[in-house]
């Protein structure tokens, strides 16, 4: 599935579920920067895709990472800005499947344990998920 140049009709939210529009920055090689539009000077928040393929035949492998950067000024010691980075890796053996479901269905146990509790079958965009939470609080 191919993605919008400009991230801007709900591909991105906030914890409230409030969208949050991203303009494409850059394209290089097989990596793409997206900024946030409005974005405060000298506080940077990007989103960055990017893929590196090795091996070949059957050992081939494709590592994907989609990130998350955003700076934000410390609470404490406000002369200092601070990057929060978060990001999921993929390290798919490309090079011996025929088909992504089991790809999908590793993506989705990931993207479950950390936007949803329980039997829910709604995302939760305040990170109340489990994993989130683990991501969030350092917990176990």
């Amino acid at each position: 599935m191919p993605i919008p140049t400009n991230l801007t009709t709900n591909e991105v939210k906030d914890s409230v579920g409030t969208e949050v529009e991203f303009n494409q920055l850059s394209v290089t090689g097989r990596s793409r920067a997206f900024l946030k539009v409005n974005e405060s000077p000298g506080l940077p928040h990007r989103i960055t895709i990017s893929h590196q393929e090795n091996g070949s035949g059957t050992s081939k492998r494709r590592r994907s990472v989609v990130r998350v950067d955003l700076s934000v000024t410390g609470s404490i010691d406000v002369t200092k800005v601070e990057k929060i980075s978060f990001y999921i890796v993929g390290d798919i053996p490309i090079g011996n499947l025929t088909a992504t479901t089991n790809v999908a269905v590793a993506l989705a146990n990931l993207l479950s344990f950390c936007a949803s509790q329980g039997a829910s079958t709604t995302i939760l965009y305040d990170c109340s998920g489990y994993g989130a939470g683990a991501l969030i609080a350092g917990s176990l």
